[in-house]
């Protein structure tokens, strides 16, 4: 069965157009947008409940109804993105070909060769608390958000700084160990 929404039944408003911006840029306020928190709930309000509450149907009289509400919202919002972007303009600064040679070789050689030797570390432990095998996942395993194996169990390994991510997008459909790195140890938290 198919059926066909018009963009007039879903806005109730032909005239309606979505704003156009040059390249790169939404890219850049959506990232100082997230530093700086701009359309968080306590700035902008809870949209998702809002629009559930609007009892009209046109764009117009949204925006009559969400300023009536929120007489400063777009406002602050704005000024928290502006700084914000003021700061990465400064920060663009900082970057030359050198900053991004240490950049590229702490994420490819450094971070790469820790992360995995964590992972390694955290998988023989938890495989020795619990009497089982443990492996490395393949690729094609780590594609799907698996890191290695307990047994046959297929098991993820992150840092506890993960759960407090939540923009991230993937789901990942595998138990998951959670690990905080304290002076001498990785503390280790699971729930599978």
């Amino acid at each position: 069965m198919r059926l066909r929404v018009t963009f007039q039944d879903l806005l109730c408003d032909s005239n309606l157009e979505p704003a156009l911006f040059p390249k790169y840029t939404t890219q850049l306020i959506n990232l100082a947008n997230q530093n700086a928190q701009g359309t968080r709930p306590k700035v902008v309000g809870q949209l998702s409940e809002l629009i559930q509450e609007f009892p009209g149907r046109a764009y117009e009289e949204w925006v009559t109804w969400y300023t009536e509400r929120h007489p400063t919202a777009i406002d602050q919002a704005t000024v928290r993105i502006c700084r914000m972007v003021d700061k990465l303009k400064a920060a663009l600064n900082e970057i030359d070909e050198q900053l991004i040679r240490s950049w590229v070789t702490d994420l490819v050689l450094t971070k790469t060769f820790v992360g995995l030797r964590f992972q390694q570390a955290i998988l023989r432990r938890l495989a020795g608390v619990r009497g089982v095998s443990f492996r490395c996942a393949t690729p094609e395993e780590e594609s799907r958000g698996i890191d290695g194996f307990l047994g046959d169990v297929p098991v993820s390994v992150k840092p506890d700084t993960y759960q407090s991510k939540p923009m991230l997008s993937e789901a990942i459909p595998v138990g998951i160990v959670f690990y905080k790195k304290k002076k001498d140890a990785l503390l280790l938290e699971w729930d599978f």
